[in-house]
């Protein structure tokens, strides 16, 4: 299966790489991340090696140059500068980097410093996603963050200190005991802070978590759908006034500021996800690798691609996601796209005023329209699949052991 991964595609292309360390685990996180009690002696020095081979047998499979490079976790900022410079001179020298490329990393505020900015910034980075989730010292404890309040605002002055022009903040409501009063000063926090961009997204209490057990034993109540409703309001209000537009359902940007590299994830374009338990698209297929390092390490180093699923896509996968995806976009899409049998819904959400048509030929989604929007996209879908005969077509699955 190796051999087939290619790109033939003209869309846009980025780079995602995971790290998947962090220093403690947050309550409400499922994500591929490992402590140091739960690597099972998987190091940094050990993924950075081993990243390097998988960036170099990657980019003689796609043949292309980045375009963006999204560095995610985990936790990036624990590989300090000298670790992220690395990280990007082996990209400069596997896939290459298209002119103008975006250049992001996540950061944990509490693991950055001005010289790490500094650092990063020479190496070349220029866009920086910090985890704020929150101003407020009640919801950190709830979320079990290790950060203090004050510490990611700090950061992302730092960030510009240094030299960045795009800076990120990130934000979680509708936690568990949070208020409005705590949403409210947070949102005074961004906007005092003046950075360019802001991703807000209502908790998800994941199975599995040490959120979810206390959930189960009533210690904290679960959030509330109500609440994330008059949250997201809150938040939307504040922001747009701002002078920050939505151009994805959860995220906000100042002109020019929006994500490059997640753009290509809403328009349905290609990227190369490295390291543990990152996922890729290229073109009809969707992979995934091995996710505890060890294993990662150890196929690599035996010239092996870590990858342990591959998905082939057919023209009703790649269509369900372009109206999941893009119908999320301020943007939208082009109305051509929406199939047979859904004109009835779709003239409904128009009536409604939660659809449409921003310009001749496209259709997106009302500023009304962004709490219902997964609503809206799942009755399109379900009117085209009533409208549609009957079909044999699969989706095709199958399991690549490398």
């Amino acid at each position: 299966m190796q051999s087939q991964l290619s790109s033939s595609s003209t869309s846009p292309f980025g780079l995602y790489i995971h790290v998947p360390f962090c220093a403690t685990r947050c309550g409400y996180c499922d994500f591929n991340t490992y402590t140091p009690r739960e690597a099972g002696g998987a190091n940094p020095a050990g993924y950075l090696d081993a990243l390097d081979i998988e960036l170099d047998l990657a980019a003689q499979r796609v043949g292309r140059a980045a375009e963006t490079v999204f560095i995610g976790g985990g936790t990036p900022s624990l590989l300090g500068a000298d670790g992220l410079a690395r990280i990007l001179t082996t990209v400069r020298n596997t896939f290459g980097l298209a002119d103008g490329a975006e250049i992001t990393t996540e950061s944990n505020p509490e693991s950055t410093s001005p010289e790490f900015f500094a650092g990063i910034r020479e190496a070349g980075y220029n866009r920086v996603s910090l985890g704020m989730q929150s101003a407020s010292q009640n919801v950190l404890r709830v979320l079990e963050r290790a950060h203090t309040p004050g510490r990611a605002f700090a950061a992302a002055r730092e960030a510009r200190a240094a030299g960045f022009d795009h800076v990120n903040l990130d934000m979680i409501y509708a936690t568990p005991t949070e208020t409005d009063d705590d949403v409210a000063h947070t949102l005074d926090r961004v906007i005092e802070t003046d950075v360019d961009h802001v991703s807000a997204y209502s908790l998800i209490v994941e199975d599995g978590t040490a959120m979810a057990r206390k959930v189960r034993r009533g210690e904290i109540p679960a959030p509330q759908e109500e609440v994330m409703a008059t949250r997201y309001e809150m938040i939307a209000e504040r922001l747009d006034a701002a002078g920050m537009e939505w151009y994805e359902v959860s995220n906000w940007a100042r002109p020019g500021g929006e994500c490059q590299h997640n753009l290509i994830y809403w328009r349905d374009g290609d990227w190369w996800g490295a390291g543990p338990g990152a996922h890729s698209h290229l073109d009809m297929q969707r992979f995934s690798n091995v996710k505890h390092p060890n294993r990662y390490s150890a196929l690599l180093a035996d010239g092996q691609l870590p990858i342990n699923h591959v998905e082939e896509l057919d023209a009703a996968d790649r269509h369900t996601e372009l109206l999941m995806l893009g119908l999320r976009l301020r943007e939208g899409i082009a109305y051509s796209a929406v199939g047979r049998g859904a004109e009835g819904v779709v003239k409904n959400f128009v009536d409604r005023g939660l659809l449409h048509f921003p310009r001749p030929g496209r259709l997106a989604i009302t500023d009304a329209g962004r709490l219902l929007a997964d609503g809206i996209i799942t009755d399109i879908l379900v009117a085209e699949d009533d409208a549609a005969p009957a079909s044999d077509a699969s989706t095709a699955s199958t399991e690549a052991r490398v």
